[in-house]
């Protein structure tokens, strides 16, 4: 008896150690942009103290058993995914704390013990499709990459010099955003939906913003400052743009934005606040209810920006904003933007600009990343960077030729910006003709090409919100001053028309068909199945045939008043 009390013992203390290594913090972010929209994110960050080399993933606390399984199986050492509606107006808005793509993105950085990255990569993108309810089974192959520059770990690495063989990126351009998304990803946090910053997470008023986009990010990080040790860390985001015109005054509150206040705090949360960005007070004054419980100065590459802090309490919480000025704004362009378009008429040939500005006085050095789908081959010899007016030789260029329905087409290009410039690069395609199969439903809608990723080191902190590399929580990129700030600009997706059967044809030959069986099996049933029989010919002249139906008929008259005269009348 006393053996089985020391093993219980020991076990509810090994237990209570391991449970000690998970902290989970979850944060909001509200801040008003400058373009009559505002912007909240969330951040829910979770951190394991376990070697990823070692851990199964068979006993989990706070982190997500589902999730850890995954990359235990096919071997990952960092992932990210998001999922996003809409398109981030970088030019309007400034930067995200979280870039994203149009549609689906995925990229994986596996282990460099991986036998066949290939297969592991196909079976994660099932997986994740199974977890997240999303189409990312359509991951593959021939829509794939392993860009050079572009992405790097975000989290510890063993060596040095990493191998982007490693390394697999991809998107679906044309991935649709729903309810069957935001649900699944809610039961990886560790409170679910019932207490915390998601219980503001409602489907209904998430998915009615002008932009939306929700993201795993999953990395190992240094445990300590020494980085003797590695622990890996989960972050969940969720990214909204709510605009003005549609809520229909900017005055908001909780209630207004989630339908609902602050179900209190997640109990297994060792940190729960809300922030909001009161820089833009200056210019537009706005009044919060409740009074914050701190207001904090954050001055970062140069800019100065001022949140007030509130503390979750384990009851309910709201937040109240009233507007007090109808004045105009005017925000300065962020240092570096871009967008794409096609060029080109006819279903013959074609032509992508990538456009990129460059609004900072001093040369900026970029690289531009484009996934081509195998339908559109370019050409590399009719590459061109073209600023102000002047044809510019890249710095370096990555290329690898797609291959039909096998691999895309991969083109990853650095370029020194001038100051104050605005710099093209362009690229002609051919358009193709696609077995009829490989056409989806819509056909006549068109084939999606997804954004173009522009990645660049910027010297200044203007209009930038994103987290340091080597931070977790939207608190840590408080007074976060480094030498250079990664940005990360996504473009808008590009749909073109390739040359389209006439699938109506089909339906008409099979409708002329039918019609024509119909109308012929109708005579040759008939014939085939009624007996001919012969019949009498009358010869009566029609005075005669006339002459015999009036007699009839007034014998049939007469003998209906007879049988009225033969009936006893009553008394």
């Amino acid at each position: 008896m006393h053996n089985l009390v020391l093993f219980g013992l020991i076990i509810c203390v090994s237990s209570g150690l391991t449970y000690k290594q998970d902290t989970f913090t979850e944060e909001l972010l509200i801040k008003p942009l400058y373009s009559e929209q505002l912007y909240a994110h969330f951040q829910f960050s979770t951190k394991w103290d376990v070697d990823l080399d070692v851990e199964q993933f068979r006993h989990t606390h706070i982190f997500p058993r589902a999730l850890g399984e995954i990359i235990e199986r096919h071997n990952v050492q960092e992932l990210h995914v998001t999922l996003t509606e809409g398109l981030w107006r970088y030019e309007s808005w400034g930067y995200p704390i979280e870039d994203a793509a149009p549609g689906a993105e995925v990229w994986a950085w596996f282990k460099p013990d991986t036998i066949d990255v290939e297969k592991n990569w196909k079976l994660l993108a099932n997986s994740l499709s199974g977890l997240l309810c999303a189409s990312l089974n359509f991951v593959d192959p021939s829509n794939s990459v392993s860009p050079e520059f572009t992405f790097k770990p975000k989290g510890v690495t063993l060596t040095q010099n990493v191998n982007n063989t490693f390394l697999r990126y991809a998107t679906l351009p044309r991935e649709i955003v729903c309810t069957e998304n935001i649900t699944p990803w809610k039961k990886l946090l560790p409170c679910d939906s019932k207490s915390g910053l998601a219980s503001l997470l409602n489907s209904g008023f998430i998915h009615n913003t002008r932009y939306h986009s929700i993201g795993l990010h999953l990395r190992p990080v240094c445990r300590e400052d020494a980085c003797q040790h590695m622990s890996l860390e989960l972050q969940q985001t969720v990214s909204l743009v709510y605009d003005y015109a549609i809520m229909g005054t900017k005055n908001w509150s909780l209630k207004k934005l989630f339908g609902q206040a602050v179900n209190g705090r997640c109990d297994l949360a060792d940190k729960s606040e809300i922030y909001v960005d009161i820089t833009s007070k200056v210019s537009n004054d706005f009044n919060l209810e409740p009074k914050p419980d701190e207001v904090v100065t954050s001055i970062r590459g140069g800019q100065v920006s001022t949140f007030a802090k509130y503390t979750i309490k384990n009851y309910f919480m709201s937040i109240h904003s009233v507007s007090t000025g109808d004045k105009i704004s005017v925000k300065a362009p962020p240092l570096l933007h871009a967008n794409q378009y096609v060029t080109g008429y006819g279903q013959e040939r074609g032509g992508i600009v990538t456009k990129i500005y460059n609004n900072h006085w001093s040369s900026l050095d970029v690289v531009v990343l484009q996934n081509i789908p195998w339908y559109v081959p370019i050409y590399l010899h009719t590459l061109k960077v073209i600023s102000d007016n002047k044809e510019v030789q890249p710095l370096a260029l990555r290329y690898i030729p797609g291959k039909q329905r096998l691999k895309p087409y991969y083109v990853e290009v650095l370029v020194s910006l001038p100051p104050r410039s605005i710099t093209s690069i362009s690229v002609d395609f051919d358009y193709v003709f696609l077995k009829w199969q490989e056409y989806p439903p819509d056909a006549n809608h068109g084939f999606y090409i997804g954004s173009a990723v522009v990645s660049s080191y910027l010297p200044l902190a203007r209009n930038f919100t994103g987290l340091p590399q080597d931070g977790s929580t939207i608190a840590d990129s408080f007074n976060a001053s480094r030498s250079g700030y990664l940005v990360q600009v996504r473009t808008e997706n590009m749909v073109i028309t390739l040359p389209t059967p006439d699938f109506s044809m089909p339906y008409n030959v099979i409708c002329l068909a039918c019609t024509v069986v119909a109308l012929a099996f109708g005579p040759l049933h008939n014939i085939t199945t009624k007996r001919l029989r012969l019949k009498v010919k009358n010869n009566e002249t029609i005075l005669v045939k006339l002459k015999t139906k009036v007699i009839n008929k007034i014998k049939g008259v007469f003998s209906c008043t007879k049988d009225n005269d033969d009936k006893p009348k009553k008394e």
